[in-house]
């Protein structure tokens, strides 16, 4: 009986193990013909809302609730920067008032009544993230702080962040009637490409948010500061360019980054990546949204010919002559981009749709626009390029007929 036993369990451990076999291969299997898995993502974060973004061409990689309005605490103060740089000059001198003073910490600690270089308060701003001289800043720019934020929200409008609303220049948590102090992850990344590739001032922010200590003084020479960069992304990760911290009480820990690598540019944004004691958390999070965007992503050059050569043409004269044939159009892209490269991670695919008219009507004029080449990807249109008439073909009419008889028989 026990050896009855023993065999049967031998048989039974035999089939487990060859099942366990088989669905290791199938899972090996599913992984594809190449042998790599799919991409999925970057896995597990701590930030309630994250986007990891292309910073060449804004499209949107990953997102974690990135259309979700938070608060985002500091991370304002990328926006106040861009701004001030935009409207102001940094040699202006700006005279500290009694409500500037006033911010709660972080503070550079001026005082009503100093003044102070412009630009030396940008990098109190941005370096140590000082909420007096945000303020400060806010109303010699802006006339006020509110006038500011009007600022801040036209530019925000401008470059197509319609889910953010600003009232204070340095992040402080808001409210007012118009709404809460907030934006997305999305739009967060969206500010950061403007400032970082699109901006006119973009070199300029990058100086600034990338300087590792400054030093400077009252505009009196009577009390000296030094302020060093507290975005510890920069000494992180090789290619870091630029970042803002941020935290309240209500939006918990923030941050907002640019890497550049390989020709490869990448946003990072968190919103409410942990509340006290959880500073690193931000840390993790954009390392490993950076990372997965490394792996993944690659550029691909995607164009394709797929325009015909020629168009017919109803009611043209043809090139002999002769009205017996048909009329045809060369056409062509108002804009060709032979080397259309774009950043893809492996296995995502494009699709090129054209639409053109089965025929064109004379009179042609070369330049006329008559159709549209587009690539999608994942259902949206990321290029769009014009189809135009390349030649002149005139339509046939009596007098054409009536000089072609004439030419013919009497000629």
């Amino acid at each position: 009986m026990k050896k009855i036993f023993g065999i049967l369990s031998l048989l039974f451990l035999i089939l487990v193990f060859s099942a366990l076999s088989d669905s290791q291969i199938k899972a090996e299997d599913s992984s594809g013909e190449s042998g790599q898995a799919e991409v999925s993502g970057p896995g597990q974060l701590y930030a309630l809302s994250a986007v990891l973004m292309d910073g060449d061409s804004g499209r949107v990689l990953f997102e974690k609730n990135g259309y979700e309005k938070r608060p985002m605490a500091s991370t304002t103060k990328i926006m106040t920067l861009i701004v001030t740089l935009e409207n102001a000059n940094l040699d202006e001198i700006v005279t500290v008032s009694d409500y500037a003073a006033s911010m709660p910490d972080v503070q550079l600690g001026i005082r009503a009544g100093e003044q102070y270089r412009l630009e030396d308060l940008l990098y109190s701003l941005m370096l140590e993230s000082h909420n007096d001289s945000a303020a400060a800043i806010a109303e010699h720019v802006g006339g006020s702080v509110e006038g500011f934020a009007a600022m801040m929200n036209a530019k925000a409008r401008d470059i197509g962040c319609y889910d953010t609303y600003y009232i204070t220049p340095n992040g402080l948590d808001a409210e007012d009637e118009n709404g809460v102090h907030s934006t997305t992850a999305a739009d967060l990344a969206r500010v950061m490409r403007y400032c970082i590739s699109q901006s006119p001032e973009k070199d300029e922010f990058l100086k600034i948010t990338r300087t590792n200590a400054y030093s400077f003084s009252d505009a009196e020479c009577l009390r000296n500061f030094t302020v060093g960069n507290k975005n510890a992304f920069l000494g992180m990760m090789e290619g870091a360019l630029s970042g803002k911290t941020g935290f309240t009480n209500n939006a918990g820990y923030c941050y907002v980054g640019a890497l550049e690598r390989d020709g490869r540019t990448f946003i990072v944004s968190l919103l409410a990546c942990g509340w006290p004691n959880n500073r690193s958390y931000k840390w993790s999070d954009t390392r490993k949204l950076m990372s997965y965007g490394l792996a993944y992503y690659q550029y691909r050059n995607v164009w394709q010919d797929v325009l015909p050569e020629l168009l017919p043409v109803e009611n043209g004269i043809p090139e002999n002559g002769d009205l017996t044939e048909l009329a045809y159009t060369e056409i062509q892209l108002a804009k060709e981009e032979p080397d259309l490269k774009l950043l893809l991670a492996e296995g995502e695919e494009l699709e090129v749709k054209m639409e053109l008219p089965e025929t064109v009507t004379a009179p042609v004029a070369p330049g006329t626009v008559i159709g549209s080449v587009c690539y999608y990807l994942n259902g949206t249109a990321v290029r769009a390029y014009p189809v135009e008439t390349a030649d002149t073909v005139e339509a046939v009419s009596v007098r054409w007929c009536f000089f072609c008889t004439a030419a013919k028989y009497f000629l």
